[in-house]
């Protein structure tokens, strides 16, 4: 039986026939060859398509890796229909130099940019210029609600911010009992001044978190000479409660004074903008709060030190006058002293008996001068004479 014969058989007979061996591919006649260089500019040329110039994408980076020249390389991936999409896409190093922070395997992010044909490669790329975490546009907007609200509220103003106790005796925390922050203030508290602490625990992170931190800092306000509110580092999901108003307003309202230390120096949360003072990591908000053992004991020292010699410098000066004194006081020289205040008091004696002498003699020669006036100028002058 030859091919053509098994063929029309199986067609006949089988629920599964065997397929067709193509024919060959005609040689072209007439047809344009394209060259490779040819092909890939008319791909470039489909690329320009305006859906695919400066579009927004959303997937999870996977395969992200940043090369010694300063690029990201990455994809981002899509499930659809069971099965993975991926597209493969570059951030050139100027681009990620300003994005501000590391993409990272897993998240799930926005990126602009637009797509392009890698013909020493053979492949299409997303070039990307900038990309955000899905939905932290929204979250950005929002908190720049919040800020408004709560500012127009006087939440933020400077004139309404305590200081803080200098010598505080209790020092509360409101922070995650399990995590490496309560661990850090404890160690620095512990080596820098003997305070007693008092944790008020909450959730740092996550759906209700909010509400958490603004009971535990309601529940020690009073009860200690000032809180910290404390979270490590994280991204700006982890710390978007930090920024909610139920915290912010606990802040604002309580009247002890609060230190704010969320997260790294580059997040500002509303949270520090409200408080009385904003430190830049856990630890340093425990050296803020807490005065240095070690300075205080070398100030000791110095006063100390200073003491002694007013002290020294007192007792000298009273002994040089007890001295003056006892020489002053002495029988030959109070002697002398006397006769010396003798001879003042008869010297201004003589002086007062010569004085009221030359008064008496100049009294009487004017009252002489009077009579000899009111002699001339008598009316019975004339008839004496």
């Amino acid at each position: 039986m030859d091919r053509a014969q098994r063929n029309l058989f199986s067609k006949e007979w089988n629920a599964d026939p065997e397929p067709e061996e193509p024919a060959p591919y005609p040689a072209p006649s007439g047809r344009r060859v394209l060259g490779v260089g040819e092909l890939a500019a008319i791909i470039d040329d489909l690329l320009l398509d305006e859906r695919l110039i400066e579009c927004f994408v959303r997937g999870e980076v996977t395969n992200y890796h940043r090369h010694a020249s300063g690029h990201r390389y990455f994809s981002l991936s899509e499930g659809r229909d069971g099965e993975s999409v991926v597209v493969p896409c570059v951030i050139w190093r100027r681009d990620a130099e300003r994005l501000g922070h590391e993409l990272e395997d897993g998240q799930s992010v926005i990126a602009f940019g637009s797509i392009g044909h890698y013909a020493a490669g053979g492949r299409y790329q997303f070039y990307v210029r900038e990309a955000e975490q899905a939905g932290i546009g929204e979250k950005f907007l929002q908190i720049e609600r919040w800020r408004c609200e709560l500012g127009a509220e006087g939440c933020f103003q400077e004139f309404r911010k305590q200081g803080l106790p200098r010598y505080p005796v209790r020092v509360g925390v409101v922070t995650s009992p399990t995590g490496a922050v309560l661990h850090d203030i404890v160690n620095v508290l512990s080596r820098r001044f003997p305070v007693e602490l008092v944790l008020s625990p909450t959730a740092v992170q996550g759906d209700g978190a909010e509400l958490e931190i603004a009971a535990a800092i309601r529940r020690v306000e009073g009860l200690v000479d000032v809180i910290i509110v404390a979270r490590g580092g994280g991204a700006f999901e982890d710390l978007y409660a930090f920024n909610h108003p139920a915290v912010v307003r606990a802040v604002f309202a309580c009247t002890t004074p609060v230190v704010s230390a969320v997260g790294h120096e580059v997040d500002v949360t509303l949270c520090d903008l409200a408080a009385d003072l904003r430190a830049p990591t856990p630890s340093a908000a425990a050296e803020l709060v807490a005065p240095d053992r070690a300075v205080l004991l070398e100030d000791l020292r110095h006063a100390r030190r200073r003491l002694v010699d007013l002290l020294y410098g007192r007792w000298e000066q009273a002994d040089d006058e007890i001295r003056e004194l006892r020489d002053r006081l002495r029988p030959a020289r109070l002697a002398f002293r006397i006769d010396r205040r003798r001879e003042e008091l008869a010297e201004l004696d003589s002086r007062l008996v010569r004085a009221r002498g030359r008064a008496l003699e100049r009294r009487r020669a004017e009252l002489a001068g009077l009579a000899a006036v009111h002699r001339a100028r008598s009316p019975f002058e004339p008839l004496a004479r």
